[in-house]
């Protein structure tokens, strides 16, 4: 008699089996929905690090480009300087070529927090206008290639303004009708 199944027992039993089954079929649902949110996220986070990769690499590329047109405008006028001068300029271009990751670490972190104290600054500068002639303090954007080009141009303006000093400026700017290096 135990061995004896009826009908109803049996629609009971695959009902129970149906239900197991739905249940567990929502769950993987459940799970395969979460899997696929988390897979779009992870896309949207690729494509993220993609755009700023490739955005780091053009950044590169022009301050490379940069750096070689510096370097060409310094080798154009190097000739022009005075021996003395010569030397610093040589010298402060070797010392710019060993520049360290820590050193450029070290800048940036300095500018970004000129950055932010100017910013902070401006917001606490009440908006009247100021005077004639008097212009509000503003630092350039700082990006990671930034820095280095930051004391390389406030290198130049010292060795140009020593240069100014000396009188030897004449030569200089004869050439500035001449060949452009692009």
């Amino acid at each position: 008699q135990q061995l004896k199944f009826t009908t109803s027992d049996s629609c009971d039993r695959i009902k129970d089996e149906f239900q197991l089954l739905q249940a567990q079929y929502h769950s993987l649902k459940l799970e395969c929905d979460k899997l696929a949110s988390e897979k779009s996220e992870m896309q949207r986070h690729y494509v993220m690090y993609y755009e700023m990769s490739y955005g780091l690499n053009i950044e590169m590329h022009k301050q490379a480009e940069i750096v070689k047109r510096l370097n060409g405008i310094c080798a154009q006028v190097l000739p022009y300087l005075s021996q003395e001068h010569q030397q610093q300029v040589l010298g402060a271009i070797e010392r710019a070529k060993q520049v360290t990751a820590p050193e450029l670490n070290s800048i940036i972190r300095q500018q970004l927090q000129a950055h932010q104290l100017s910013q902070l600054q401006a917001l606490a500068l009440p908006l009247t206008p100021l005077p004639v002639g008097l212009q509000p303090p503003s630092l350039p954007a700082v990006s990671a290639g930034s820095g280095l080009l930051s004391l390389s141009a406030l290198g130049s303006q010292a060795h140009l303004s020593k240069e100014d000093k000396n009188g030897h400026d004449g030569d200089a700017h004869q050439d500035d009708d001449g060949e452009k290096s692009d």
